[in-house]
C-alpha cells in the first residue's frame, strides 16, 4: 500500500523536468511510493519527457496530463494532481525544483509517523539562482521545532517554506471553493494546514528551490494590480477561515497591497481611482504620521494644488 505519493507539479518545464523526477525515483524508503506528475498542458515537450518516464517505471511515475491548461499559476494543477494520490502522505515539489538528500521522504514521514499532532513538516532549503547570485540557506539556526498559525501571519508576507521541502498529511479531502481562487496554492495550503495541527521542521537541507524565469515567483508582478488585488482577496478569505482572530494584523497585511497597488501600471493616469485606494490604504493601515502626509501629498491632493504649494513655499527664495 502507498504511504506517499510524490506530487510534481509542472508547467513549460522541459529544461528541469528531469532531474525532479529523477531526484523522486532516488528516495530510498522502507515502503512504497508514487510519483503524481502533474502537467498544466505544457507545450515545450514537458509532457513527452514524462511519458518518457512512465513507460520506463510503468506504475511508478503516472503521468497527470491535462487536456488544458487550469490556470491559477498551477493551482488547480495541484488539486486536480491530489486527487489521485493514494498515499496517507503526500510530498510537493514544483517541476523546477529537485530534492537532494534521497532520505527525504523517510526523515519526515518517521517524524509524522512520531507525531500525530503535525499535520505536516518541512525541511531547510538551499536557494540557488539562475542569473549566478551566490546561493544560500533559506532557513538559519534560529528555527523552532514546530510552527503554528501564529507563526505565518504577519503584517508583511512570511515565508519560510520552499514548496519541494514539504510533506502533509493526506486530511483534506476538499479544499474550501476561496483557495481555488488564489494565484498562490502555498500561503492558503499552510494556513488550512496549520489549523489541523503543528508544522514539524528538520534543519536538514533536503532540495533545492532554484530561482528562474520560468519559476511562478518571477510572475508575481508587484506594479500589476491583477495580482495585487488577487492577494487582497487572498488574505480577506484567509481573516474570514480563521474567525478574524488576527483581524488587525491581516489588515494591515492587506493595507500594503493598496498601499502597491498606488504604483500599478493600470493607475499611472487615474487620479480619481488613485484616490481611492490611497483612503482604504490609510484606513485599513492606520500608517503613522509620517507616511499617511506623504500618501495624502503624493497621491490625495491634486496636481494643480501641490504646484500652487510648492510655489508658495519657494517665494521666500525667489
Amino acid at each position: 500500500m502507498v504511504k506517499v505519493s510524490v506530487l510534481i507539479i509542472t508547467y513549460n518545464q522541459r529544461n528541469f523536468i528531469r532531474k525532479a523526477i529523477d531526484s523522486a525515483l532516488a528516495q530510498q524508503t522502507t515502503f512504497p511510493i508514487e510519483i503524481l506528475v502533474g502537467d498544466d498542458f505544457s507545450s515545450d515537450g514537458t509532457r513527452e519527457i514524462i511519458q518518457e518516464y512512465e513507460r520506463q517505471h510503468p506504475g511508478l511515475v503516472i503521468g497527470v496530463l491535462h487536456p488544458h491548461n487550469m490556470g491559477k499559476n498551477g493551482g488547480i494543477n495541484f488539486l486536480e494532481t491530489l486527487k489521485l494520490a493514494k498515499g496517507e502522505y503526500y510530498a510537493l515539489m514544483d517541476g523546477d525544483d529537485y530534492w537532494t538528500d534521497p532520505l527525504k521522504i523517510q526523515k519526515q514521514s518517521d517524524l509524522l509517523d512520531a507525531h500525530p499532532d503535525y499535520s505536516m513538516a518541512f525541511t531547510n532549503t538551499l536557494i540557488t539562482y539562475e542569473d549566478g547570485a551566490p546561493s544560500h540557506l533559506l532557513n538559519g539556526p534560529d528555527m523552532k521545532p514546530f510552527y503554528t498559525v501564529d507563526d505565518l501571519i504577519g503584517e508583511d508576507e512570511i515565508w519560510f517554506m520552499a514548496t519541494s521541502s514539504t510533506l502533509y498529511r493526506n486530511s483534506i479531502k476538499e479544499y474550501p471553493a476561496w483557495f481555488s481562487d488564489s494565484s498562490s496554492g502555498d500561503i492558503p495550503r499552510l494556513i488550512l494546514k496549520a489549523k489541523m495541527g503543528k508544522i514539524g521542521y528538520l534543519p536538514d537541507v533536503t532540495t533545492v528551490y532554484r530561482k528562474n524565469r520560468a519559476g511562478a515567483s518571477y510572475h508575481d508582478n508587484e506594479r500589476d494590480e491583477k495580482f495585487l488585488r488577487n492577494r487582497i482577496r487572498m488574505y480577506s478569505d484567509i481573516n474570514r477561515e480563521l474567525g478574524h482572530k488576527y483581524d488587525r494584523v491581516l489588515r494591515r497585511n492587506i493595507a500594503r497591497y493598496y498601499r502597491m497597488m498606488l504604483d500599478a501600471k493600470q493607475y499611472e493616469q487615474s487620479y480619481f481611482r488613485r484616490v481611492g485606494l490611497a483612503m482604504k490604504y490609510l484606513y485599513l493601515g492606520q500608517p503613522g504620521w509620517g507616511k499617511s502626509k506623504d500618501v495624502i501629498r503624493d497621491y490625495v491632493v491634486p496636481a494643480p494644488l501641490r504646484k500652487i504649494y510648492s510655489t508658495i513655499r519657494l517665494l521666500p527664495y525667489r
